[in-house]
């Protein structure tokens, strides 16, 4: 009975394999999944940032422009009038 006990606890081992997830294994994993966290938690923030800086800077540049398309027409007009003006005041 005892050869059977002794070839009992030497196979167990590979039978009944002990289970390696203890308390110090969560705490692993736990640890783990926070770096991870902490490391792609600023990039996804940092993008989002950025992709609505540009969308105001988009935005910012596309007014930027329809008001100098707009003061290159109040321009051309300005230079109409005082030529228009000019050639009057010669006529009186």
């Amino acid at each position: 009975m005892s050869d059977k006990n002794a070839i009992l606890e030497a196979v167990e081992p590979v039978i009944v394999p002990s289970q390696k997830m203890g308390v110090r294994y969560l705490i692993g994993v736990l640890l783990i999944v926070s770096m991870l966290l902490l490391v792609t938690f600023p990039k996804i923030y940092l993008q989002n940032q950025i992709y609505y800086k540009s969308r105001d800077i988009a935005v910012l540049k596309r007014e930027f422009n329809a008001l100098k398309e707009e003061n290159r027409v109040i321009t051309s007009q300005v230079e109409a009038i005082r030529f228009k003006n000019q050639i009057l005041d010669t006529l009186f």
